[in-house]
């Protein structure tokens, strides 16, 4: 077989399975979203539909279980995902973030323990990163692990966890010397087990991204074997950085998302609703909010699928990453606050589903990273050359 044959052979594969993935999320998740949103109800269904079609092990590879996608791809499902429903990318995203520390970073014997049954969406991952005090400053988190015999005793509390309540194993950043000088040098990566010790101590009430769960997680005197250690000691927050790539890169996918959702709320609704004997879609200032919408998404949308392509290459993309999380971000809060204009009171409206699709855009310039922390790491790789 040729390579070009491989690689056509491929790309029909690819996009047959973002197909069937915009098959289930127009025909199963758009008529349940905004219900699941609402009652704030953990979408079980529909989780176990993303199992049923592989996508907990999207870029898990093959050896493991997974469909070993590239990011490319992974951003594209992503994309489609949030047209629905934005809470089910999330449910992937520390999931596959954890994965992929595993694959690049965990022993042969942590990959088979528990890749396979990660892949099956059996085992569940969500990342521990955030403390109550310390958000986008990661190096001063509080949360310790302390060497004793076969374990490492940890104690500290987490917050904002995303699938807190579902996750079976947690990937938690430490700190093994909180003395070190610089603070990471003493930062440590484990692979935390559901067990005694951890308790999931609250729920925190947002005003969007609901149906899945944001936690805070207390740990005190949790004992996670040695043999759980990531990598080695004082390397966790560079494990840490290297899966956010992955995090960031499905940020800017589901903002891509996010903004097509609000765009073709925004065209059905400027075509059927009419005021002043015609449809709002003939008034030039509704017309050119529709076409800055379609000119923005696309822009994002290239720059997020030229991260994702940087990632696939096996290259470091926090740069690009980083770009196209800020910029999509920044799109999809302006085509959802802009169809929220087109619609008018409706759009402020809960049966509407554009008030929905303005709340989850509005989360999209803080997580992983927030806005002015990511532009102020963008601005420093380019003035230190792109080091």
């Amino acid at each position: 077989m040729s390579v070009q044959t491989a690689q056509s052979e491929q790309a029909e594969l690819t996009a047959e399975l973002v197909e069937t993935v915009r098959r289930f999320v127009e025909r199963e998740v758009m008529p349940v979203a905004s219900k699941y949103e609402h009652a704030n109800e953990y979408p079980t269904h529909l989780v176990e539909r993303m199992k049923e079609l592989g996508l907990f092990g999207a870029t898990i590879a093959p050896e493991w279980g997974g469909l070993g996608l590239d990011y490319s791809t992974y951003a594209r499902i992503v994309e489609e995902l949030c047209r629905g429903w934005m809470s089910l990318s999330g449910v992937l995203n520390t999931h596959l973030m954890f994965a992929y520390v595993l694959q690049r970073f965990g022993t042969a014997a942590q990959q088979e323990r528990w890749l396979p049954a990660m892949a099956r969406g059996e085992h569940r991952a969500a990342l521990c990163l955030t403390e109550p005090h310390a958000g986008s400053d990661t190096q001063q988190i509080r949360t310790t692990a302390r060497r004793d015999g076969d374990h490492y005793v940890v104690n500290g509390s987490k917050m904002f966890i995303t699938n807190a309540r579902t996750a079976t194993i947690y990937s938690l950043l430490t700190k093994t010397d909180p003395t070190a000088n610089p603070p990471h040098k003493g930062m440590t990566l484990f692979a935390a087990e559901r067990g005694p010790g951890i308790t999931v101590s609250r729920d925190i009430d947002k005003i969007g991204y609901k149906g899945i769960e944001t936690c805070e997680v207390s740990f005190e005197d949790y004992r996670v074997p040695v043999s759980n250690l990531i990598g080695e000691e004082g390397r966790g927050l560079q494990m840490v950085l290297s899966g956010l790539e992955v995090g960031r890169i499905n940020i800017a996918a589901r903002a891509v998302g996010v903004a097509q959702a609000a765009m073709e709320e925004a065209i059905a609704y400027a075509n059927e609703r009419v005021q002043f004997g015609q449809k709002l879609v003939a008034f030039p200032r509704v017309a050119d909010k529709i076409a800055m919408m379609a000119a923005e998404i696309m822009i994002a949308r290239q720059i997020s699928y030229y991260a994702a392509r940087e990632k696939d290459k096996g290259r470091r993309c926090d740069l690009e990453a980083g770009m196209a999380k800020l910029l999509a971000a920044r799109v999809a809060w302006a085509a959802a606050d802009n169809a929220v204009q087109i619609h008018g009171g409706n759009g402020f409206a809960l049966e509407y589903k554009i008030s929905r699709i303005l709340c989850d855009a509005r989360i999209l310039s803080i997580f992983e990273g927030a806005a002015e922390i990511q532009a102020q790491v963008i601005a420093r790789r380019l003035l230190d050359g792109g080091n």
